[in-house]
């Protein structure tokens, strides 16, 4: 007896964290989360990374000087902290001042941000930054 299928029947399709990483939907940043203090993986949505965090030299010559390493320290770092004050949440809703994307803002805008953490491929904990309309 397997009260999965029993209950909700056999599995028609499934999409791991894995493949969203390998398709380019998620993008796993653990490396600079572990360096900012987190002990589990991390990973940004697509649109996330896209829009606040990545930054190129284009970006630099047509809004103001910046780089991706930074950006995606202070998203980390916002989260880490506001982890801290909320330690007993699965969800959690932080802000972080980032110059927007845009091709032209060259101050930075307030954005809201949220955090899932949540069980990974194999039920081990893992966390995803995402928009606050993104599930």
């Amino acid at each position: 007896m397997n009260i999965e299928t029993d209950l909700f029947g056999e599995v028609i399709f499934a999409y791991t964290r894995a493949q969203a990483i390998e398709d380019g939907e998620l993008v796993d940043v653990s490396l600079m989360a572990k360096k900012s203090g987190f002990k589990i993986p991390v990973a940004v949505t697509r649109t996330v990374w896209d829009q606040y965090i990545e930054w190129t030299e284009a970006d630099s010559d047509r809004q103001t000087i910046q780089d991706r390493s930074g950006r995606l320290w202070d998203v980390l770092w916002m989260l880490y902290v506001a982890c801290k004050r909320n330690r007993d949440e699965s969800y959690i809703h932080y802000r972080v001042h980032v110059i927007p994307r845009d091709g032209r803002s060259k101050s930075p805008a307030l954005i809201n941000l949220k955090s899932v953490i949540g069980g990974g491929d194999e039920g081990e904990p893992v966390i995803t930054i995402m928009l606050t309309n993104e599930d």
